[in-house]
């Protein structure tokens, strides 16, 4: 597989200076390991991969929530559910009155082994943030892989059942398909509403537009096509200064399987360490002191997330 890191992390980028804020986000990739091999997904995650965060991690991550108050545990991976440690995470967590959330691929839930996961997420009242690439089937399949898009339905049926959608929140995710940026949320939230509840009576929260990332599987792909330049030429065309202000990196700090720090979860697939220090930083370093006031690593693939309305975690920005 082509890797565009050497295209996007160079010695300079004309992308804005950030520094960051005070930390509120802690986001936890808890490894690599996941049901499914996504074409869009950042990480490369999948089902042979082994990386996992150990207990000892997980316990370190507990203590820098207690340390700095942290106010939102983001668990990502891979499907972070596969974690073994994940359950005593998210209740410890929770004790302490953090909000968490758990970022779902769906499909997990129906995998043997995992089907009471639902009920522990409700029952914990864990905030899911679901990816679905698209209403439409075909399209999903393409994506995702073949009754990926059938076991997505199922559930989100049984989430609705538990009463996600409702008094408990989920979210979806979509992701372009190819080499665009995605379409204004609100007009696509309300499209996915409408098609979800008269085709199968299903319900969600709100939808999250994120822009695909130049790098890993779908960086390997523009690279096949002869597509990357074109891309990047649209994510700078696009700019959007406005967008500055919010974008994650300024107060969520990502933690890979290892606990070693990152600006932002893409940077962590690039391997840019946190603020570009020679020495990379570690978890344990939030144990004496915040980042505030510390500067982001910044390289051309950020432009992904200041294009059109911006794109996050979270969401469009503006």
């Amino acid at each position: 597989m082509q890797d565009t890191h050497d295209l996007l992390v160079r010695s300079s980028t004309d992308f804005p200076a950030l520094r960051r804020q005070a930390t509120s986000i802690l986001q936890v990739n808890l490894g690599y390991l996941c049901n499914l091999s996504c074409v869009h997904c950042h990480v490369n995650a999948g089902p042979t991969r082994t990386e996992l965060m150990d207990r000892e991690t997980v316990d370190l991550v507990l203590a820098v929530i207690r340390q700095r108050g942290i106010q939102v545990l983001d668990l990502t991976g891979g499907a972070p559910e596969m974690n073994p440690h994940f359950r005593y995470l998210v209740s410890e967590a929770r004790k302490l009155g953090v909000e968490v959330i758990d970022r779902c691929n769906l499909t997990v839930l129906l995998e043997d082994g995992y089907e009471d996961m639902a009920d522990f997420l409700a029952g914990q009242q864990v905030h899911i943030v679901a990816s679905l690439p698209c209403y439409l089937e075909d399209n999903v399949n393409k994506q995702r892989g073949k009754g990926v898009y059938q076991g997505s339905m199922e559930a989100i049926r049984r989430l609705n059942a538990l009463g996600y959608g409702d008094t408990l929140t989920l979210d979806l995710v979509y992701n372009p398909t190819g080499p665009s940026l995605p379409p204004p949320q609100a007009a696509l939230e309300a499209d996915y509403k409408r098609e979800l509840a008269e085709r199968f009576g299903l319900r969600f929260n709100s939808l999250l537009t994120i822009t695909n990332m130049p790098i890993s599987r779908f960086g390997a792909v523009l690279l096949a096509h002869e597509q990357f330049n074109d891309y990047m030429q649209l994510l700078r065309d696009n700019f959007n200064q406005q967008t500055l202000p919010a974008v994650m990196c300024r107060s969520t700090i990502s933690v890979d399987y290892r606990g070693y720090l990152y600006d932002c979860d893409f940077n962590q697939m690039l391997h840019m360490p946190q603020g570009n220090h020679a020495r990379h930083p570690h978890l344990s370093s939030l144990l004496d002191a915040d980042l505030e006031g510390e500067s982001v690593y910044v390289a051309d693939h950020c432009f992904g997330c200041t294009a059109g309305a911006g794109s996050s975690c979270g969401g469009a920005l503006g």
